[in-house]
């Protein structure tokens, strides 16, 4: 049986069987700049009021907030501003050290818009620097004679080095007021060392997160774009790198046909399909994915790199994770998501193009990883023309042929100085890609149990044999039945046996 059958077999039970659910409170906005309208563009720290204070906390993907409760007035307050600032200058904005750990905000409570949003949090002297969860902020405050409170009140934080130390000692970590993005400042800037594609995870999830929201958004499931999303969801569920991404993907997959009833799809009912799914609250990766900070794929411009980017090492690390029996499976599944969903007219088409002279079916997983690796450079082979002509080029992140040489020297035998072509060691090439995109990926993430295997080598046979509730859509039996028939069997007889019980889910 091959790993693509029995991860999704297995992801798909355990989701029947527990009834896992990913589902969240609301859509979430990421503050990367401030509003040049409402205070100083060079400021970190985010400037609250009444009117936003609850909504922008709940909002916030960050972990832990800190909220500094001033008067405009007082000379401290401004004396102490600078050292809030280089403190917030790590994990706010846009160019943000250590994105999505701390969310730095200010109250000014001075303004009458605030007194009540002061009182809440028994403001006695300024300025005041609260800790906390930032759902706890929300809608709640703070007491002084309460005994038990998840938010404290920062009671040594005078200077940027000792509130500094303040939040590593919250953290256990050892951030520094000197810490820079994490760049190898001896190579060129988008020529990272091997380490900084472990940081690509976060983009993976929040690429997979922004496909999805791209898709519902502009209604593109249809009768003939069906198929090709459940397959692709197949592909997801047994090798996304993330587990977080792989237990919401096999949630949808469950639950296919009861939120894209085939029969609505055919009569163009999409508004019916909109209005009795709970989709538009659902995030694919689970709620606590940061949005929009794009640690690898961040450009040096909010309009460069980014999500294309994220996609490309979601592609990729999808590639290198398949079996060789997948392989096929595997190409026409991005082959046919990339036509289907992605929402640049150009870019799907000429990729759609380059996956038409595929003249003969995968076998190998080391054919597939190369092609895509071909693919992509050939992209970047185009881009580079057309960039340089256009002028659009992020300057700190040039288009180029990839890997570079510093980053895999073995994978260069030598340059034909005729026509400029490199002679790829292809074997080396694949041996860099499927570490690089493989285990170097998801070997820093934060927490290792939400990626990685299942650890259910073995248990999933025993689970197809003894199990007679296997949870697989109908609708998805066709798509399932390309990559195994046996599948496709089981699916049917799983309906079969299921009409008068639902899968168990919750998506509120």
């Amino acid at each position: 049986m091959s790993s693509l059958l029995r991860n999704t077999l297995l992801s798909l039970f355990l989701l029947s069987f527990f009834g896992w659910s990913s589902a969240s409170s609301g859509s979430r906005s990421i503050l990367r700049e401030i509003d040049a309208e409402n205070g100083d563009p060079r400021d970190y720290g985010l400037d609250l009021n009444l009117t936003n204070f609850d909504s922008v906390l709940k909002d916030t993907p960050a972990t832990y907030a800190i909220v500094e409760f001033f008067a405009h007035w007082c000379p401290a307050c401004r004396n102490y501003k600078p050292h809030y600032e280089k403190v917030a200058r790590l994990f706010n904005g846009p160019d943000a050290v250590h994105p999505g750990m701390v969310l730095m905000a200010r109250v000014d409570c001075a303004s009458k818009i605030n007194t009540k949003l002061c009182d809440r949090f028994s403001v006695s002297h300024y300025p005041m620097l609260f800790w906390g969860p930032p759902s706890k902020f929300v809608g709640g405050g703070w007491e002084p004679k309460k005994e038990k409170s998840e938010i404290l009140i920062i009671d040594d934080g005078r200077t940027a080095d000792r509130l500094l130390s303040w939040i590593n000692k919250q953290l256990g970590s050892s951030f520094s007021l000197d810490d820079e993005k994490f760049v190898n400042d001896h190579l060129p800037s988008n020529v990272s060392d091997p380490g900084q594609i472990a940081r690509a995870v976060y983009d993976v999830e929040e690429a997979t997160t922004t496909a999805f929201e791209i898709i519902l958004e502009h209604k593109m499931i249809k009768s003939n774009t069906r198929a090709s999303l459940i397959k692709f969801l197949q592909i997801l569920v047994a090798h996304h790198p993330s587990k977080r991404c792989r237990k919401g993907s096999a949630e949808i997959l469950v639950n296919f046909d009861d939120l894209f009833p085939s029969d609505l799809l055919l009569a163009d009912k999409q508004e019916e399909i909109d209005g009795k799914g709970p989709l538009s609250s659902f995030q694919i990766c689970g709620k606590d994915v940061p949005r929009g900070y794009w640690m690898f794929c961040r450009g040096s411009k909010n309009e460069t790199r980014g999500f294309s980017c994220g996609l490309w090492v979601l592609i990729h690390s999808l590639s290198v994770r398949v079996e060789d029996e997948e392989s096929q499976f595997a190409f026409t599944a991005i082959r046919d998501f990339v036509h289907n969903f992605f929402v640049c007219e150009e870019c799907r088409q000429h990729f759609h193009e380059m996956c038409s002279s595929v003249s003969s079916p995968f076998k190998k997983t080391r054919d597939l990883v190369l092609w895509l690796w071909n693919a992509h450079n050939k992209v970047n082979t185009r881009l580079i023309k057309e960039e340089a002509s256009l002028k659009t080029t992020d300057p700190k992140f040039p288009k180029m042929i990839w890997p570079p040489k510093q980053l895999c020297p073995s994978c260069y035998r030598s340059h034909i100085q005729r026509n400029s072509e490199i002679d790829w060691d292809q074997e080396e090439v694949f041996k860099f890609l499927t570490n690089y995109y493989g285990k170097t990926l998801v070997s820093l993430y934060k927490d290792k149990d939400a990626l990685g295997n299942d650890g259910a080598e073995g248990v999933v046979e025993e689970l197809v044999a003894s199990t007679n509730a296997l949870v697989v859509p109908v609708g998805a039996a066709l798509a399932i039945a390309v990559a195994s028939c046996a599948f496709g069997a089981l699916a049917c007889y799983w309906r079969s046996q299921q009409k008068s019980r639902k899968p168990r889910r919750n998506w509120n």
